[in-house]
């Protein structure tokens, strides 16, 4: 069924006296021209006016301005349940991210709908609470909203990526964010985690600081694997021994921070400085530091990583990195119009900058 007979069909069932067909018509409204009234006022074809609407190269100036020009005198509104059916997708992108309730997500969110409003896209959002399996539910429910691209940010239990290979498989248009599949050859914006993590650590070494712990996240996630490697070439390039207990793996949680710091406490090794892999990691390692009845910056310092809201607020105020999540929203949400709009793939990756926030925790 195309366009011009969906609109056939709508029409015929506002005359029919079915009720259950005269409910489904009343949902469109059909007081608006159709393409066929544009087409039988300028004397030309449906698909005419159709291609010189979508600006189609094969249709002259002239006559795309003849069919604009009506288009507007006539109030004419395209049906995007119509358009959808015919190019088999929305106009809707779709958004998978690890938890809405985290800051930098939430600003990559508004970035990626800002561009999607502008460019007259609407966003679906969808969170995996960091587990592959929701995870891969959501990837295929996308697919079935028939969606006309995907921005991803992967959970922190993700190893694999075949769920993304069906988009790729499908021609539907593909971005990764902050947290990617390095085995899928497509569009990736990040900032250079390693780098931001080596000067992190390097600001801590040039401060005089020298037991310098990392708490570091899942060991299969590539931005921790980035940010670990920035804290070991940072102190092996100052010189500094890294003890096998100055580095605690865990999530990426307040609760690994709170839970890394106790091990330390417990096992009386006191660092001087922590370098945690994100914001709320160190967020839950100030927690146990107070507890302890230690002082931050004066027993133990702390620099994060993300530059989350909260990090302004706690006494005091959390030194970390500057992520630019509602530009790494932005561009992402630009790349993959970019992708939708010219239908061919890329599978460029775009590093953003991001800088170090010094604040009274370090």
């Amino acid at each position: 069924m195309d366009i011009y007979n969906i609109e056939g069909f709508l029409l015929l069932t506002q005359k029919c006296e079915n009720p259950i067909l005269q409910s489904f018509a009343g949902t469109f409204d059909m007081k608006h021209a159709t393409i066929n009234d544009i087409a039988r006022k300028l004397n030309i074809s449906t698909s005419t006016v159709s291609r010189a609407l979508s600006d189609h190269p094969d249709i002259n100036k002239e006559t795309k301005l003849r069919v604009k020009q009506l288009a507007d005198e006539l109030n004419y509104i395209p049906n995007p349940i119509a358009r959808s059916l015919k190019k088999n997708r929305t106009s809707v992108i779709g958004v998978i991210v690890p938890e809405i309730k985290h800051d930098f997500f939430s600003s990559a969110i508004s970035g990626i709908e800002e561009v999607a409003y502008q460019s007259g896209y609407t966003i679906i959002v969808s969170q995996s609470n960091e587990s592959y399996d929701r995870e891969v539910i959501n990837a295929n429910a996308m697919i079935n909203q028939r969606v006309a691209g995907l921005i991803v940010s992967i959970s922190q239990n993700t190893t694999d990526g075949n769920h993304y290979k069906k988009f790729i498989e499908r021609g539907i248009p593909l971005v990764f964010f902050d947290r990617v599949c390095n085995e899928i050859k497509t569009c990736k914006v990040i900032i250079d985690d390693e780098k931001s993590a080596y000067d992190a650590v390097k600001f801590l070494v040039e401060k005089g600081y020298k037991k310098i712990v990392h708490f570091a996240g899942p060991v299969t996630l590539s931005i921790c694997q980035k940010r670990l490697a920035g804290y070991k070439d940072a102190l092996e390039k100052a010189g500094i021994n890294i003890p096998e207990d100055f580095i605690r793996y865990g999530g990426l949680h307040e609760s690994d921070g709170y839970n890394s710091m106790n091990y330390l406490l417990e096992k009386n090794l006191i660092p001087d400085a922590i370098f945690a892999v994100n914001d709320p990691v160190a967020i839950g390692a100030y927690q146990k530091i107070k507890e302890a009845g230690l002082k931050i910056p004066d027993d133990i310092a702390i620099v994060g990583f993300s530059n989350n809201k909260i990090t302004s607020l706690v006494d005091p105020p959390l030194t970390t990195v500057e992520q630019p999540s509602f530009e790494m929203g932005k561009t992402s949400a630009k790349m993959l119009i970019k992708m939708i709009e010219s239908d061919e793939s890329n599978t460029e990756t775009i590093i953003l900058d991001a800088k170090l926030i010094v604040r009274k925790s370090a």
